[in-house]
């Protein structure tokens, strides 16, 4: 208990805080904040940049909303940056209720209100491209909020973090709110090394706690329990930054899940007839009754993932189990688009409902409100009818391939508590807010778009981060479902071992390339790319590996002096050794090739009646030749002396095979018939017992071959063997220890010179790749030197060129407009003229080639474009990519993605005025697909319309491709309905 003296102190100092910023922005919340929330905004407060990275649903987001705070009471603007759209829309009506709509904005690329505003909600996109364009906009600028920074490790998308974080002004303080990882210090260390004096407060405290089950045969199993000699148990002990693979002394994997899984596996035999056991593992602590047994047996094979033929996972069972235990409303990760859909199917077709009459009353009349906004012609295609039956019975699907606007729609529900489960693809784990109590989770691998893998530990945290509602549950639950083959200390190790490491995606594109170059020159945008995240990471890697290489440097000295040999240098002697001992390898490898070459010629010039022996792996012995074989692929047919027809190839034969006899066949013997095998390998015995000659032209081994030839390079090992004997340490009784200590040597040089060659190319490896992309824009007239005399523009620009400074040509400054992965081909295509003779709607369709990525490789088909005109710009545009690629490989960089034709045809019918069923005829889209597509297509065409060098005309024809493609549901998508798929896509965790 605290003395008068330090309750006086502590009142004291609360009268002190609530006079300060913070202690205002404390008096209108209607909770109490957190100590880490507290800690962040006192660093606000104070001046500094601030990383907070703490659990989802710790409240975060809190430092940011002071931010804003701060400033709107310093009289600064506030710049609140999402990575998606859904989130950006949702902050700012959350920004808006509370600061109002007259001081408050949102962009989002295609939407802009109240740009002007104190404070602007928006993409980070955006606010990059405002820092190139140096916008007018940024003026009085004080804070800028980055939601959500971890995504700066998104293969596609992670470089615009740094670009923001690197080239915002030094005025501007940085809250950065991330995802709990674990090296945050090192995250911070670079903040604080870019944007000056930054405080990294970490919490490891989930709000809400959250207990690990695994599901097995629709029963729940509590993943650990109490360790009997410690009494203690709390579901989220060392579930952060902990670096074991097991659970600590207090959490034991509940051996009853063992037992089970054990027993699940073992053969039908040895689990007929059911087997009771304790279940639970703790007292029943959830909202809803609890159970106390399980039956096992065999209906564990009902299970998800089961073999194939193994009935599937009921999803309505697993919904009555979570029910049972009062674990809804709930959300289930199926890492598949389809596998979401069916289970929504499975629920309706069992007729699953999970609403009072009130909230089906609600649901239906918010659904049909949405419905009539929508096209009538459209609602059947979009699947309308089945999408409302499934809400009102508050269960729903959620993924990309739905129409923004259900997606919303379920979303808000969820949310709202309407709906009490949803099948969700991974991508809903990204940001938006749906808490749920519990989280499920069907499998352990998802499909990457090449294969199955099996999901990492920092996922299964951010999935499983969803559960547990602040303010609403006491306590959270993650579900894994039992499958054939699954170990729960597998699950274990996900749920204990909570790393998440942040690592920097940031690699130069070609349109950052032009806007450094145009702002700050060569030399300085070489300085500032040095200065990126990746590269800081790749330099503390460095600082490691030289480390590494002083070390075993320490080593090897010592290596050298336990090989020093009185009689004289071992090394020397050692040098000669191995080199014989390579020239040795390489005869042996010679020998190999030389004979393999042979065994191929024999065997191809094998004819049917040919009598050969196979005596080496299969040990086939005596084989009559009935079928002969090419060259290119050696594999004669043979048959055995006791009837068999098979096919001997090289690796059956240890050394050549030679026509030991030979007999007359018929010409087409019907060697598939027993009879007749056993009638030809009664003729080859009788050959040879009297042992028939082989014919005259029988192949046999080559003049002159032998094993023990050296391939001609017998004299260089003789001369090293005599060289070696001659040598002083030859006759040196210790020279097999000295020669122990010169292979360690040796071995240990070899992975130290990789080691710095592994330095050598990390070191500036940003940079270099900048120089390489600036090699490519020079060839391509974007860059041009500063000083004409320095270097002939005709000429190529070598990887290692000496130019001070670039000058950015008009063709530079037309790419410094577009950005998107295909910047640089967009531009080609416009500098060739290869989109200017398009009509409006022959542009909408050939922007698809410019964003549009097929969910799966095409089969190859090109489908029938439904113009000339496009026909040809499509070719050309193939002719330019291919051009492209070939420089880019030239200099050594990732070739751009290609253009693919997907979406060409849908969009020209669709900007032609065809409904949806018309335009989606014969194409695999869905319609959510295609109207994220079709946003993405906006993009780029508003992009195109705004570049300085474009004609009037041109421009007008963008605009007018726009205003064809922004109709019907496309149009419908606006603010209200853009939802997260719109920027991460799940289709590469779709395995359907």
């Amino acid at each position: 208990m605290s003395s008068p003296a330090q309750r006086y102190a502590e009142s004291r100092r609360r009268a002190a805080e609530a006079k300060t910023e913070l202690g205002i922005f404390k008096s209108k919340q209607s909770f109490e904040l957190d100590e880490f929330q507290l800690q962040a905004c006192r660093h606000l407060e104070a001046g500094k940049a601030v990383l907070v990275a703490a659990p989802t649903g710790a409240g975060k987001t809190i430092v940011g909303e002071f931010a804003v705070h701060l400033a709107l009471s310093l009289g600064k603007k506030a710049f609140y940056t999402t990575p998606i759209k859904a989130l950006s829309n949702q902050k700012f009506q959350e920004l808006r209720e509370i600061h109002g709509p007259e001081r408050v904005g949102l962009l989002t690329g295609d939407t802009s209100i109240n740009s002007e505003a104190d404070v602007v909600v928006m993409t980070t996109e955006v606010l990059r491209n405002m820092l190139y364009q140096d916008s007018a906009t940024l003026a009085d600028l004080g804070f800028v909020v980055m939601d959500e920074v971890h995504y700066l490790a998104d293969r596609f998308r992670g470089a615009v973090w740094e670009e923001v974080i690197i080239h915002l002004p030094e005025s501007v303080q940085v809250a950065a709110l991330s995802a709990t990882v674990s090296n945050a210090e090192e995250f911070g260390a670079w903040l604080d090394a870019v944007r000056g004096e930054t405080a990294v407060v970490v919490s490891e405290h989930r709000p809400v706690p959250l207990w690990q089950h695994m599901m097995v045969d629709y029963q729940l199993h509590d993943l650990f329990v109490v360790d009997p000699d410690d009494g203690s148990l709390d579901p989220d002990a060392d579930l952060v930054h902990s670096q074991v693979e097991t659970p600590t002394p207090t959490r034991l994997v509940n051996p009853e899940l063992q037992r089970l899984a054990h027993y699940a596996q073992a053969p039908a035999s040895r689990r007929s007839g059911g087997h009771r056991g304790r279940g639970r593992g703790r007292r029943d602590r959830r909202q809803g009754p609890g159970r106390t047994g399980q039956q096992a047996g065999g209906e564990v094979s009902r299970l998800s993932g089961s073999p194939k033929g193994a009935p599937r996972l009921s999803r309505p069972r697993m919904i009555r189990a979570l029910d049972r235990d009062g674990l809804l409303p709930c959300i289930t990760f199926i890492f598949s688009r389809a596998g979401c859909e069916a289970a929504v199917e499975q629920c309706l077709h069992h007729g699953i409902r999970l609403t009072s009459s009130r909230e089906s009353k609600e649901i239906a009349s918010r659904v049909e409100e949405m419905g009539w906004e929508l096209p009538a012609e459209d609602l059947s295609v979009l699947g309308f009818d089945s999408f409302r039956e499934a809400l009102i019975n508050g269960v729903a699907a959620h993924h990309a391939g739905m129409l923004p606007p259900f997606k919303e729609l379920v979303e808000n529900l969820y949310a709202e508590g309407l709906l009490k489960i949803v099948f969700a693809t991974e991508t809903l784990a990204l940001g938006i807010n749906m808490p749920a109590r519990t989280v499920v989770l069907e499998k352990l691998d998802k499909f990457n778009g090449e294969s199955h893998q099996d999901i990492t530990p920092g996922e299964y945290t951010q999935l499983t981060g969803r559960a547990g509602r602040r303010g609403i549950d006491v306590e959270g639950h993650a579900v894994v479902v039992w499958q054939p083959g699954m170990d729960p200390r597998q699950v274990a190790g996900l749920a204990s071992k909570r790393t998440y490491p942040l690592n920097s995606s940031f690699s130069p594109s070609y349109n950052m390339a032009v806007n450094l170059t145009a702002q700050f020159g060569r030399r300085r945008a070489r300085t500032i790319l040095e200065s990126s995240f990746a590269q800081f990471q790749a330099d503390r890697g460095v600082v490691g590996l030289a480390r590494d290489v002083t070390k075993r440097e320490a080593s090897l000295a010592g290596y050298m002096e336990s090989m020093s040999c009185h009689l004289g240098s071992f090394a020397e002697y050692y040098e000669l050794r191995r080199r014989l001992n390579e020239q040795q390898k390489d005869q042996a490898k010679a020998r190999s090739r030389q004979r393999r070459r042979e065994i191929v010629r024999l065997l191809s010039a094998l004819e049917p009646g040919d009598v050969i022996e196979v005596g080496g792996r299969r040990r086939l012995g005596e084989c009559l030749v009935v079928h002969s074989a090419p060259e290119h692929d050696p594999r004669p047919g043979v048959i055995t002396a006791d009837g068999k027809l098979r096919s001997v190839t090289v690796e059956d034969f240890a050394q050549p095979p030679e026509v030991v006899a030979s007999i007359r066949l018929p010409r087409k013997p019907q060697v598939k018939v027993p009879k007749i095998r056993r009638d030809l390998a009664s003729a080859m015995r009788s050959a040879l017992r009297d042992r028939t000659p082989p014919r005259s032209n029988a192949p046999q081994p080559g003049f002159g071959f032998s094993g023990d030839q050296d391939g001609g390079m017998g004299l260089g090992v003789e001369e090293l063997q005599t060289e070696l004997r001659r040598h002083p340490c030859h006759s040196c009784p210790e020279r097999e220890e000295h020669a122990r200590w010169a292979d360690r040597w040796w071995k240990l040089r070899r992975e130290t010179d990789q080691l710095k060659a592994k330095i050598d190319r990390r070191t500036g490896s940003i940079a270099k790749t900048f120089d390489r992309v600036c090699g490519v824009l020079f060839e391509l007239g974007h860059l041009q030197p500063a000083q004409e005399e320095r270097i002939a523009t005709a000429d190529p620009l070598p990887e290692e060129f000496d130019v001070d400074e670039f000058l950015v040509t008009e063709r530079g400054q037309r790419l410094r407009r577009i950005y998107g992965e295909r910047d640089l081909l967009t531009e080609l295509l416009m500098d060739r003229g290869v989109l200017g003779q398009l009509s409006a709607e022959e542009l909408a369709s050939f922007s698809t080639l410019l964003v549009y990525q097929a969910k799966r490789e095409d089969e190859g088909a090109v489908p029938q474009l439904p113009s000339r005109k496009l026909s040809q710009a499509v070719r050309a545009g193939i002719e330019v990519h291919a051009e492209l690629e070939a420089l880019e490989k030239r200099h050594h960089l990732e070739p751009t993605a290609a253009p693919e034709l997907g979406l060409a045809v849908p969009m020209y019918y669709w900007a032609s005025g065809a409904n949806l069923r018309a335009a989606l005829t014969d194409s695999p889209l869905a319609a959510g697909d295609f109207v994220r597509w079709a946003k993405q297509c906006i993009d780029v065409l508003d992009q195109l319309s705004a570049v300085p060098t474009a004609s009037a005309k041109f421009a007008t024809r963008c605009r007018d491709a726009v205003d064809l493609i922004s109709r019907g549901v496309v149009s419908y998508s606006s603010i209200t309905y853009q939802s997260i798929e719109e920027d991460f896509d799940d289709d590469v965790f779709d395995g359907s």
